[in-house]
């Protein structure tokens, strides 16, 4: 009798785990660390993780883990310079790399960033690059697939751009690139003439963004996206908030926080807390400041109406960096001079800061530091006229199997 029960115990878990749908609920209540382990078990397991299904479900009850690929580095010597002007040398690559790890080492090698030309942003592993005004890529570091876009009918001499990744749950790339002309000469408009590029047309549109008052966004620098809303750095000491989903051509001033409008402040970055907010990073000699847009109470979401935008800012986080050092001993031989590099994907507890030519990742809670191990020019960078970006790919197993 023991043993048939041991035996109908055994095919009913067998009768359980042969079901997609019970196995698919089961692998849903394990946390990431876990069930990217079980794709090992058998090919079956590995279907049901990698399909879009379960990849929709999970994303939406966890959340998007990412592993970091590299470091991009972006000179803006040689962005938007007249064809006399400041050249490149040859033995500088265009779209240099700073590889993390052994996937960003054969990406390094696979020879691939010759064909670029010149990084301008990523996002979830995509990567948009290019020879300003007319030549642009968008390539798929999932797939190793380059596409390259049409020419745009708008010449800017002077631009921003900003890059969309919108998700998608199948193998169709669906993204949408921004042009947005900067004016030369700080003059009263109120307009902004933009041009965007949408995969799902493959057509360049041109349109002119309004705001209710004067302003002007900043030359040569990349609008942040949180939640499909993009976000530049204006002059004057403000952010331009613009929503493509709404349907209209308005364009949202907001202002940084207070007391962050000083000179002394060298490097200012944006991105996505861990709760889907803007954030906004600065630091100067002394330390770092971080701050989160927060909607308020009574207005049911931040980015309902740009035109009528409701927010406040709050100050999360405030850091010394003498204090950091201090914390950490085996790195008090470093240069007591620091600044904020970048946030990382949908996070709010940790930044990459630099110190001379070494990065750092800095935990903002206990004020601890890793050094961050990269292959590439870090002596050679020039610092202070390129921006360091972090190449970050969507942490998610893919099989040909989950087709």
């Amino acid at each position: 009798m023991g043993m048939e029960m041991d035996k109908k115990s055994c095919n009913s878990v067998y009768a359980v785990l042969n079901c997609d749908d019970i196995l698919h609920d089961i692998l849903l209540r394990l946390p990431p660390s876990t069930v990217h382990k079980l794709i090992l078990v058998s090919k079956r397991w590995l279907r049901v993780v990698s399909s879009s299904s379960f990849r929709r479900c999970y994303l939406r009850k966890w959340g998007q883990d990412f592993r970091l690929l590299g470091f991009f580095v972006c000179n803006f010597l040689y962005l938007g310079r007249p064809r006399d002007g400041y050249r490149r040398p040859n033995w500088e690559p265009a779209l240099p790399f700073l590889s993390t790890c052994e996937e960003g080492d054969d990406f390094k090698l696979s020879g691939i960033l010759k064909q670029l030309g010149y990084f301008i942003d990523c996002s979830n592993g995509i990567i948009l690059s290019g020879r300003h005004p007319k030549t642009y890529f968008v390539y798929n570091t999932m797939t190793k697939k380059k596409y390259q876009l049409p020419e745009p009918q708008q010449f800017y001499k002077t631009l921003c751009m900003a890059l969309i990744v919108e998700e998608s749950f199948d193998d169709d790339l669906c993204y949408k690139v921004i042009r947005a002309k900067c004016e030369c000469k700080l003059r009263e408009r109120n307009t902004v003439s933009i041009e965007t590029y949408s995969s799902k047309t493959g057509k360049w549109k041109q349109s002119t963004l309004m705001c209710s008052t004067s302003f002007a966004l900043r030359p040569r620098t990349v609008g942040m996206v949180v939640g499909g809303v993009v976000h530049w750095f204006a002059m004057w000491g403000k952010i331009a908030v613009y929503d493509p989903r709404l349907g209209d051509r308005y364009i949202a001033l907001v202002k940084l926080p207070s007391g962050t409008l000083s000179h002394e402040y060298e490097e200012c970055v944006l991105g996505e807390s861990s709760d889907g907010l803007l954030q906004y990073g600065q630091s100067s000699n002394l330390g770092l400041e971080i701050w989160v847009l927060e909607k308020e109470s009574d207005n049911p979401s931040l980015y309902c109406n740009c035109t009528r935008l409701k927010y406040k800012w709050v100050q999360r986080w405030k850091l010394n960096f003498k204090v950091i050092w201090k914390k950490n001993p085996p790195l008090s031989t470093q240069s007591k001079e620091a600044q904020i590099l970048s946030f990382l994907p949908r996070n709010s507890r940790t930044v990459f800061i630099r110190s001379g030519s070494s990065i750092f990742l800095c935990d903002l809670g206990n004020k601890m530091v890793e050094p961050v191990n990269y292959q590439g020019r870090g002596a050679a960078i020039s610092w202070e006229s390129s921006k360091v970006v972090p190449c970050f790919l969507p942490a998610w197993p893919v099989s040909s199997l989950s087709e």
